[in-house]
């Protein structure tokens, strides 16, 4: 079978905060077979300034988008966000209805991913070799993953096949953590109770870990966690996939 080719799209926010969970993506994708490209040209998908109601702005960006990736149509596009897949989903079709690359976009939509479901959607693939955490985890699906990419069993069939690592469910897993983006800054009251809670949740099970596919999501919880020196950890599934190897 002929290794897959991928092009990465790191979001924003990864790229600059959490690089380490994207070459960890690139080290799974890599131990799986698959040939991975990277165009340092790229840049945000656009969210951002498309959830605060700059849509001249964002359909910028989002050309730019279709630009960066319009390459070859044997060629994946897979993120580590789910958030940004989302996005361009969803959301893109509507933006680029009167842009010049409209009619590029459909066949670049459906060669866009989601890390978790690229593995085990696209290519099959429910455990990384070698792959071990030792420990209890439980997993927060984001509102993204969920609701707009509609994976919820995908990362949890890959966690549950690491070495050591037992998933306890924690109530209320497909609630909002309160980040929500721009959501946090403009109702942070609201949000931070809604990260207090979803914590409250996930130490109730006993976990050590709370894992998700979105480290935007993942970066709220995690600064309720070390303000309140609660005892849990955050990690994206990239993180957990690419331990003890």
């Amino acid at each position: 079978m002929p290794a897959a080719l991928v092009n990465l799209f790191i979001p924003c926010f990864v790229d600059q905060l959490f690089p380490d969970t994207a070459m960890n993506m690139v080290k799974v994708l890599e131990a799986v077979g698959c040939q991975v490209n990277y165009n340092p040209n790229q840049t945000c998908c656009g969210q951002p300034a498309y959830n605060a109601g700059y849509r001249q702005e964002s359909q910028q960006v989002a050309e730019k988008f279709v630009a960066d990736f319009a390459g070859p149509a044997e060629r994946y596009v897979v993120s580590p966000s789910a958030s940004c897949v989302g996005m361009v989903r969803n959301h893109y079709g509507e933006l680029l209805s009167d842009s010049s690359c409209q009619s590029q976009f459909p066949a670049l939509q459906r060669r866009v991913f989601e890390f978790t479901e690229f593995l085990v959607d696209v290519l099959g693939v429910e455990q990384i070799p070698g792959a071990a955490l030792p420990g209890k985890y439980t997993f927060h699906d984001s509102c993204s993953a969920l609701r707009e990419c509609h994976i919820r069993e995908e990362p949890r069939r890959l966690l549950d096949a690491v070495a050591g690592l037992e998933r306890l469910e924690m109530a209320e897993t497909e609630t909002c953590c309160g980040f929500g983006g721009t959501f946090a800054v403009k109702f942070e009251p609201i949000s931070v109770a809604m990260a207090q809670q979803k914590v409250e949740h996930a130490l109730a099970t006993g976990a050590q870990y709370i894992v998700s596919t979105d480290t935007s999501c993942l970066m709220h919880l995690d600064a309720y966690i070390r303000r309140e020196k609660k005892p849990l950890k955050t990690l994206h599934v990239a993180d957990v996939l690419a331990s003890g190897w």
